[in-house]
């Protein structure tokens, strides 16, 4: 399964409708069909959505995520991971313990994010499918980003690590994510470079 994890991991979508200019469903659409290779529902933060409106457009956006096999993971919301039959979860460290999650969801992808070698330390990395590894890059995106940890923080867990899915998150854009790569990350994952560019299947391609 970790080869396929890592597969998935390589150009990782994150987005929710407080991230889009333009509608949501479509620009998912068209991201999916220019070759993004997992998706991350996060409604979160100013302007979101909630409640119905949120699950159905969560819905819709699963839809999409089945039609072009794409794992559709949701961000930090436990009861969403059934209303929607997600293919997994995406937590912080501020969120549900791992152990916990596992428990629920013994047969689901399961995220965490790491920024530092406490919290990589503290956490119980055995248990999880992935790490998202940052912010690498200083980001905007997110009104609570941590510090930016920059490519050091990758280099740094791949030598911890040699076989643990890595993806690298914040402030990566189609001019750096080649470094990330390059520093050991299995995969990219991106918000605004493709929910606010102007072609995006030029944007998926050049990450």
């Amino acid at each position: 399964m970790s080869l396929a994890i890592k597969q998935s991991l390589r150009k990782y979508f994150i987005m929710g409708s407080q991230n889009c200019d333009g509608d949501p469903v479509q620009i998912l659409e068209s991201a999916a069909s220019a070759g993004i290779t997992a998706f991350q529902f996060r409604e979160k933060g100013v302007g979101s959505l909630t409640g119905d409106e949120k699950l159905e457009l969560g819905k819709q956006l699963r839809s999409i995520c089945r039609h072009y096999k794409i794992p559709f993971i949701v961000n930090d919301d436990i009861e969403l991971v059934d209303a929607l039959d997600a293919d997994g979860l995406h937590v912080g460290q501020e969120d549900q313990s791992v152990e916990e999650l596992r428990k629920l969801f013994p047969n689901k992808i399961i995220g965490l994010s790491v920024s530092n070698n406490f919290e990589v330390t503290n956490s119980p990395i055995s248990w999880v499918d992935y790490v998202g590894a940052g912010p690498v890059f200083a980001t905007k995106t997110k009104e609570d980003s941590k510090a930016v940890v920059g490519l050091e923080w990758i280099i740094s867990l791949r030598e911890q690590f040699p076989n643990l899915p890595i993806v690298a998150i914040g402030g990566i854009s189609t001019k750096n994510a080649a470094s990330v790569l390059n520093a050991g990350a299995d995969g990219v994952s991106f918000i605004s470079a493709v929910a606010k560019a102007n072609d995006i299947k030029k944007a998926v391609n050049n990450l």
